[in-house]
């Protein structure tokens, strides 16, 4: 292994590829997620393995997953670059420029912020820098950042949320429908031109651990009907895995507005039904104690506000 100074470790470019495939287990899915190409995050993986004289992936048409080293070495990358962003963190919060902190799960950023960063961007100019701080899942009780000035999430219909109206903003309400690929469709027709009941055979894609706060499939066939043999799930890890393993034709999905746009729009997934269902929950952004006291964070909380 080569030495750099005193530490004798991999390039941090390397450590944040080996996270990402390793959190998204797909290369193609890590790449699109640092804007790379899956060629080029491929060539680090592998340059990363030789270094470690290990290999860290086992490589399959269905995707990556880790071997018993590359557990435990995700495992150490992951507490080591929670230190370093925690490190870096600090050090913005004490220099002269103002700043800004959204928390959010992973599928939010890549899915509500991103689309929006440029504007968001052009709202607040140079002067402002703002940092996405991510947790893996939505709940109730999130894992926020102490430095966050305005979080993302959901908000089930019922629920009572701890902060004043004017230190919230709804996004957009949540409007759900069915989805799945051209290609999925045209294979069972045969059942999916039929009544939902009949809809057993189907393979209904959903996440190991649901987010809390929006639609889950009991809600939606509570709703819309269920098929009368018991569903037959594939969990994965994250929605970004839904929607990929969506387009990639393995099944079906629920699919919400506004997080499904680019999917339909290219053609890799089609909506099932006619219409979105409107159901009574809504995502919603969320001034922290902090962000109460940042003029940023408030202009922040009126962007996504303004921007459905």
């Amino acid at each position: 292994m080569k030495e750099r100074g005193p530490y004798r470790i991999p390039s941090i470019s390397a450590l944040i590829a080996f996270e990402s495939a390793a959190r998204n287990g797909s290369f193609t899915r890590a790449a699109g997620e640092l804007r790379t190409s899956q060629s080029a995050l491929s060539r680090r993986i592998a340059a990363l393995e030789e270094q470690l004289s290990t290999r860290l992936f086992e490589r399959s048409r269905a995707g990556v997953s880790l071997t018993a080293a590359g557990h435990r070495f995700r495992d150490a990358v992951v507490a080591g670059l929670g230190v370093i962003e925690a490190g870096a963190a600090d050090a913005s919060s004490r220099s002269d420029r103002k700043h800004m902190v959204i928390a959010c799960s992973h599928d939010a950023s890549q899915l509500v912020v991103f689309p929006r960063y440029d504007a968001l961007k052009d709202e607040f100019g140079d002067e402002v820098q703002i940092r996405i701080s991510t947790h893996r899942r939505y709940s109730q009780h999130p894992p926020v950042d102490p430095d966050a000035d305005l979080i993302l999430t959901w908000k089930a219909e019922n629920a009572v949320l701890n902060a004043a109206p004017e230190d919230v903003a709804s996004i957009f309400r949540e409007e759900v429908q069915m989805i799945c690929s051209s290609e999925y469709a045209a294979i069972h027709a045969d059942i999916m031109d039929g009544p939902v009941a009949g809809w057993g055979e189907l393979t209904f894609l959903d996440m190991k651990r649901p987010n809390q706060g929006w639609t889950s499939w009991s809600d939606w066939f509570e709703a819309t009907g269920a098929p009368e043999r018991p569903p037959r799930y594939e969990l994965l890890e994250s929605y970004i895995q839904v929607l990929e393993a969506t387009a990639a034709g393995h099944g079906i999905a629920l699919g919400w507005r506004r997080y499904i746009e680019r999917y339909l729009d290219s053609g890799a997934a089609i909506m099932c039904g006619e219409e979105f269902v409107e159901f009574g929950n809504s995502f919603v952004a969320v001034l922290t104690a902090k962000g109460q006291k940042n003029p940023s964070a408030r202009k922040c909380l009126s962007f996504f506000g303004q921007s459905r």
